[in-house]
C-alpha cells in the first residue's frame, strides 16, 4: 500500500487504541479492525479501495492520518481519520449538485421552504480542533499550513471549539489575498472568512438554518449572506431576480438550502462567474480549458432560456461568453511567441522566507509546479507555471500538428 508520495504504509506504525485506553494498536489491525466500525463501511469495500490506491496514509503539520481520496459508499471524498490519543473523523464536504432549470427541479427538490444563501467564490476549508490544534482542512483532505495560519488570525474560534469540539466549521476563503480564487468583494477586501455549513465531525450532519446562524452570531464567527426564505412555488421568480442582479455586481450566485438542511442543497449560478471561470480557463487552455468549457456553456444556455431573454439580452450574453473564451486565450499565446511561459503569480503575506517555502512544498506535493519569485515587505510572489499550456503552445507556433 502506497501513500501519495510514494511511501509505503507504516506497517509498524502504532498509536492510542480507540476503545482501550492505555495500550497502542497498529495501524495494520486498526485498518482491518476498527476502521470498519468508525465509518460503518465493510472490511471488503476498505480493502477494494486500498488496492485502488483510493485511501492514502497522510503525515505532515504534525498531524497523522488516514486520508480517503476518492469517495467510498456514503464515505466522502475528502475524509480524514485523524491518529493521535483519540481517533476523529473529519468527514469531507458533500457535493453540491446544480441545477439548469429552477422552477421545475426546486418544486421537486424541497418541501415547502427554501433558505437561500449566497455563494461566494474562494474556495471550501473545514475548520476543526485536532489534537488541540485548529487546522484547515482543503476540499481533497489536505491541511494547508497558510489557511490554517490565515483562519486563525482572521476568527477567535478558541471558545467556539472549546465548548464545541465535534463540530466543525465550513465555510469560504474569500478576498483579493486569496491564493487560490482571487476576487474582490468591498466588504471583505485582501482576505476574509465566510461560514456556510456547521457540521458534526463524524456523522456530517449540518446545522439547521436558523441554528447554526445563531450559534455563529453567539461566537462572533461570520455567516455567508441569508439572501432569505421564500416559499418554494414562489422561489424561482425570485432567485432569477436575485441571481441577475448579484451577476450585475460580478458577484458568483446562490446556494438553495432546506431550512432544517434535511434535504441536499443546489447551487446556482450567475453569467458573469461562468465568464470570470472561462476566461481564467482559457489563460491555460491545455491545462484547464476542456475541463471548464463544456459545463459552462451548457449553464449559459438553460440560464437564458429560463430567464426568457431577448434579443439584446441574448447578443450581449454570447458576447460575453465568446469574449472570455477568445481574448485570454489569444493573450496566452502572445506570451508564448514571445518566449515566455504560462504562469500566474500568487501573493501572499508571510512572516518569514521559511513561510512561503512552506507553502511552495505544500502546492508541490499537490502536483502543483510552483516557485517562489520573491519575499519582500511581508509580501511572497509564488509563481505557478502551466506547463502543458506553454509546451503545447509552443510545439504548434513551432509547426507542430494538432
Amino acid at each position: 500500500m502506497q501513500s501519495e508520495r510514494g511511501r509505503k504504509f507504516p506497517e509498524q506504525f502504532f498509536f492510542e487504541h480507540p476503545h482501550d485506553k492505555g495500550s497502542k494498536i497498529s495501524l495494520k489491525d486498526f485498518i482491518e479492525l476498527e476502521l470498519p466500525k468508525i465509518l460503518q463501511l465493510s472490511s471488503q469495500q476498505l480493502k477494494g479501495a486500498f488496492k485502488r490506491g483510493t485511501i492514502k496514509f497522510y503525515s505532515d503539520y504534525g498531524l497523522d492520518a488516514i486520508q480517503i481520496r476518492k469517495s467510498i459508499g456514503k464515505i466522502e471524498a475528502g475524509t480524514m481519520i485523524c491518529l493521535g490519543k483519540s481517533v476523529e473523523v473529519i468527514r469531507g464536504f458533500p457535493k453540491i449538485r446544480r441545477t439548469l432549470m429552477l422552477e421545475p427541479v426546486l418544486k421537486k427538490h424541497f418541501n415547502s421552504e427554501i433558505a437561500l444563501e449566497e455563494k461566494m467564490n474562494g474556495y471550501n476549508v473545514r475548520i476543526a480542533r485536532v489534537n488541540n490544534r485548529i487546522m484547515a482542512f482543503t476540499r481533497g483532505g489536505f491541511i494547508c499550513p497558510y489557511t490554517t495560519k490565515k483562519a486563525n488570525q482572521l476568527m477567535d474560534m478558541e471558545e467556539f471549539f472549546n465548548h464545541h469540539p465535534q463540530l466543525i466549521i465550513c465555510g469560504e476563503m474569500v478576498g483579493t489575498d486569496n491564493p487560490y480564487v482571487s476576487q474582490y468583494y468591498p466588504e471583505i477586501g485582501k482576505l476574509g472568512f465566510r461560514i456556510f455549513d456547521v457540521r458534526e465531525k463524524l456523522s456530517n450532519k449540518p446545522l439547521p438554518i436558523l441554528e447554526k446562524r445563531k450559534l455563529l452570531e453567539e461566537y462572533g464567527l461570520p455567516p455567508v449572506r441569508l439572501l432569505g426564505i421564500y416559499d418554494t412555488h414562489e422561489a424561482a421568480g425570485e432567485i432569477l431576480d436575485i441571481v441577475r442582479k448579484l451577476g450585475e455586481k460580478d458577484r458568483e450566485g446562490v446556494v438553495m438550502k432546506d431550512p432544517d438542511m434535511e434535504i441536499q442543497p443546489l447551487k446556482y449560478t450567475s453569467s458573469q462567474a461562468h465568464a470570470s471561470e472561462l476566461e481564467y480557463a482559457f489563460s491555460y487552455p491545455f491545462d484547464l480549458g476542456q475541463a471548464f468549457f463544456f459545463s459552462r456553456v451548457i449553464r449559459e444556455g438553460f440560464q437564458s432560456f429560463e430567464m426568457d431573454e431577448s434579443d439584446v439580452e441574448i447578443k450581449l450574453r454570447a458576447k460575453r461568453m465568446g469574449e472570455s473564451i477568445l481574448y485570454p486565450m489569444l493573450e496566452t499565446i502572445r506570451l508564448i511567441a514571445d518566449d515566455k511561459v504560462a504562469a500566474e503569480d500568487l501573493v501572499i503575506e508571510v512572516d518569514s522566507p521559511d513561510e512561503a517555502e512552506d507553502f511552495v512544498r505544500y502546492l508541490r506535493s499537490l502536483g502543483v509546479i510552483a516557485t517562489v519569485v520573491e519575499v519582500k515587505k511581508g509580501k511572497a510572489v509564488i509563481r505557478r507555471l502551466h506547463q502543458s499550456t506553454s509546451d503545447k503552445i509552443s510545439n504548434f507556433l513551432n509547426g507542430g500538428l494538432y
